[in-house]
């Protein structure tokens, strides 16, 4: 009896939890991942602050962009690893920044490539002024193929919520 007892809570370790908790932000809300996401922690949405993002899997590289002169370096977590975390499900991203821009996003952008949703560029913490909280920015420097105007469209600047829908 003790046997199946303990084995039943070593399977019970190895499979995923679908409780899985989502800290609470301790500073500003700086982005809200909204929709089909299982992990909750204001509401229904997903809500991170800047130290609850820069904590998750990131990338950080130095490209040309359309926005920007020259080479220029961009940080912050990879789109993916923000969607993992909020337990996001479905098929599309609607990238909503502050002035009320919308962009249609298919999540297999996420996956597909290391598309970064990034809080800082060259080393310094991005102001709405310019172009923060949080800006999407694709791998412009390790697939020059996405150097056109389709994903100039989805790489939104003043980000402050994902929506996630099927």
């Amino acid at each position: 009896m003790l046997r199946r007892i303990f084995l039943a809570g070593a399977i019970a370790l190895l499979l995923p939890s679908s409780s899985f908790a989502l800290d609470k932000p301790k500073g500003d809300v700086v982005l809200r991942v909204t929709g089909n996401v299982a992990h909750h922690n204001d509401g229904k949405a997903a809500a991170f602050d800047l130290e609850m993002l820069e904590a998750l899997k990131g990338r950080k590289a130095s490209m040309e962009t359309p926005w920007t002169k020259g080479q220029t370096e961009f940080q912050g977590p990879l789109l993916r690893a923000v969607l993992e975390a909020s337990g996001a499900e479905g098929k599309l991203l609607k990238v909503k920044a502050i002035n009320d821009y919308t962009s249609d996003v298919p999540i297999a952008d996420a996956r597909d490539f290391d598309t970064i949703l990034a809080v800082r560029m060259n080393s310094k913490l991005m102001s709405v002024r310019e172009k923060g909280p949080l800006f999407l920015i694709y791998p412009f420097d390790t697939h020059p193929e996405l150097y056109n105007e389709k994903y100039f469209s989805r790489s939104v600047w003043q980000i402050m919520e994902v929506e996630v829908v099927n």
